[in-house]
């Protein structure tokens, strides 16, 4: 049997192919999950927002509904008749 003189170059050929797979490997699990965390982050500021634009809006109607009862109310007790004595001294 004989041997190949160019064994060793061939044996680091084929080591540096595999170093390579495995590192590329490695960055696209990395990208993936980089790109899974930002869209989570994203996802959850998003939800923040939305939720604060509600709790305002709720707070906002909120009030102009109290406002009109009060207006209302009041309303209603100017038109009532009041009964006025007068004083004696």
């Amino acid at each position: 049997m004989f041997l190949n003189p160019f064994y060793p170059f061939s044996f680091l050929k084929i080591s540096s192919l595999k170093a390579t797979i495995v590192f590329l490997s490695i960055l696209l699990i990395k990208s993936n999950l980089l790109r899974l965390k930002g869209g989570l982050i994203g996802g959850l500021f998003a939800l923040i927002l939305i939720s604060g634009i509600f709790a305002s809006s709720t707070i906002a109607l909120g009030s102009l509904v109290y406002a009109y009862r009060l207006k209302k109310k009041s309303n209603l007790d100017d038109n009532e008749m009041q009964d006025l004595e007068t004083v004696n001294v």
